[in-house]
């Protein structure tokens, strides 16, 4: 019988006193998908990052052997020429993984050239082929482009035709559908399976799946390998794993999926937000002849209404560039509207003036997507939960403002040991809770999410999901759900507006909408979260 391709055996990993991967051993065959799943810590990117010796002031021991050659021993030079060639890596986040300074078609030319040894000229021909065959439409334009001229799908597609450059036969590919629209993710993984299947292009290719998202495990992998706290737990064949899971951790990981708990809206519940026919533009400039530009407006926003009631849930669904945030934005009265009006509580938004808008400001609350991007790194978690009653509630002193956080932090399950401490020192799942707080310290009526589990772990998204929904009950407050997740959706709102360049395409009760969809763009939606 033959080697398999990739074979992991007793592999530790040790950053000074903590041993993040403790004694991982796993085979991978040739033409194989295997799924690596588990929380946010449990050692799966670190463990894909050892097979291609990429980490920093770490200690590796065990054996990593690629088709019977020892990696772990190799010299750099030698790792460098079977990087990109023979092992290859699709990272989670395209934006940061790219160079921004060099062209799409730069960096995968680059890759070419450099372990092939082809021409300039030959290595720009291939780059637009292996754009072209990811599905990226003009590629003899896009080629020419830069990261941030791309969109989320076409920069990961773009990643991907970069490690698929050299043809490689190990694929590591760390969440790379995470951050992306339902209908995306889908177009990705038929993309993966295609390029897998074609045995001329990718010489039997075997996968690495490293994800949280178990609907993708499902679809994609042929096996699974669970880890927790850096040691696999559990691995099998996906029917087996799904089907009958032995380790207590996989039973808990595949019962995290969002379940419906929402209470029904009460009749006479009276309407916290009204907007109607809302439109927002922004100004456009377009090249024209002689080096001139043309201006011109693009309609982010056309004609939206919606209304919110005490206690409800509304669900804001569509592809990136949908309008979706820019649409919360404006409810908030953060964007500018060219068209339409918004009224909280019967009251236009602009009619608040002075105080009464400090207090419209309390009311309408906001939690982003990424809580580590909306937290303050140079403050402490009192301060950052704090901060808005220095503003709003000005009457506390600096003992009923300490004791007021105290208690909303408690609110959402964290501590009172992390006052004095900093957003780094927390797991994503935590610092999702802290901005709850700090939206919720405030009291608010309104509370505006956006996309606020998408970069959760499937176990942490639960415990968010299941947070939010006993706050609502508690509190009968009135929420703005934005998300490409239907699962969430359906799990969460009450009701759903779907949104297509900019315009609602359909409106209505969620059950009835997800069960039986009028629209065709509904449908698609609909179709892909179930491909995905």
């Amino acid at each position: 019988m033959s080697a398999p391709l990739l074979e992991i055996t007793d592999l530790r990993v040790r950053f000074g006193e903590t041993m993040a991967v403790d004694g991982v051993s796993l085979k991978i065959e040739a033409g194989e998908r295997v799924a690596l799943v588990g929380e946010s810590g449990s050692g799966k990117s670190v463990t894909a990052l050892s097979i291609l010796r990429l980490l920093q002031d770490a200690e590796l021991s065990g054996s990593i052997r690629l088709d019977g050659q020892e990696l772990l021993t190799k010299s750099e030079p030698a790792m460098r020429k079977l990087r990109g060639s023979d092992i290859a890596m699709i990272f989670q986040e395209p934006m940061t993984a790219l160079n921004p300074l060099y062209t799409i078609g730069d960096q995968i030319s680059e890759t070419i050239q450099l372990h092939d040894g082809v021409s300039a000229r030959d290595a720009r021909r291939r780059a637009i082929d292996l754009l072209a065959r990811t599905g990226i439409t003009e590629p003899e334009k896009r080629v020419d482009r830069y990261a941030h001229q791309l969109s989320g799908g076409q920069r990961q597609r773009a990643m991907i035709a970069m490690a698929l450059a050299c043809r490689p036969r190990l694929l590591l590919a760390d969440e790379p559908t995470t951050a992306l629209d339902v209908t995306i993710r889908a177009q990705i993984v038929e993309l993966l399976l295609e390029l897998q299947r074609d045995e001329a292009a990718s010489r039997g290719m075997a996968v690495l799946l490293i994800t949280h998202d178990l609907n993708l495990v499902r679809k994609f992998a042929q096996r699974v390998a669970v880890m927790e706290h850096g040691v696999l737990v559990e691995s099998g064949t996906v029917q087996d794993i799904f089907g009958s899971p032995q380790h207590p951790y996989t039973v808990r990981l595949l019962a995290s999926r969002p379940a419906r708990t929402v209470l029904p809206v009460l009749p006479l519940s009276p309407v916290l937000l009204d907007a109607q026919e809302v439109s927002v533009e922004f100004a456009t400039k377009t090249p024209g002849v002689g080096g001139w530009f043309r201006r011109g407006a693009f309609k982010a926003v056309d004609r939206v209404s919606v209304t919110v009631r005490q206690g409800e849930t509304l669900g804001i669904v569509g592809e990136s560039g949908s309008g979706k945030s820019t649409l919360a934005m404006a409810l908030l009265g953060l964007q500018r509207t060219s068209h339409g009006k918004v009224e909280f509580q019967g009251r236009l938004l602009g009619d608040y003036r002075g105080r009464e808008k400090t207090v419209l400001r309390s009311n309408m609350q906001v939690v982003f997507q990424d809580p580590y991007s909306s937290l303050s790194p140079r403050q402490t978690i009192e301060r950052i939960v704090g901060e808005g009653l220095g503003l709003h509630r000005p009457e506390l002193d600096a003992a009923a403002r300490h004791a007021k956080v105290v208690a909303v932090l408690r609110e959402v399950g964290i501590d009172r040991t992390a006052l004095n401490r900093y957003p780094h020192e927390f797991s994503g799942g935590q610092r999702q809770r802290i901005a709850i707080a700090r939206a919720l310290v405030l009291e608010p009526r309104i509370l505006i999410l956006d996309e606020p589990t998408s970069a959760l772990d499937v176990s942490i998204q639960y415990q968010v999901l299941r947070l939010l929904a006993d706050i609502q009950k508690k509190y009968n407050l009135g929420y703005v759900f934005i998300s490409h997740d239907l699962e969430v959706i359906g799990a969460m709102a009450h009701r759903v507006v779907v949104m297509q360049n900019g315009t609602v395409v359909e409106t209505g009760d969620v059950e009835n909408i997800f069960a039986t969809p009028s629209h065709e763009y509904t449908r698609k939606l609909l179709k892909a979260a179930i491909a995905a």
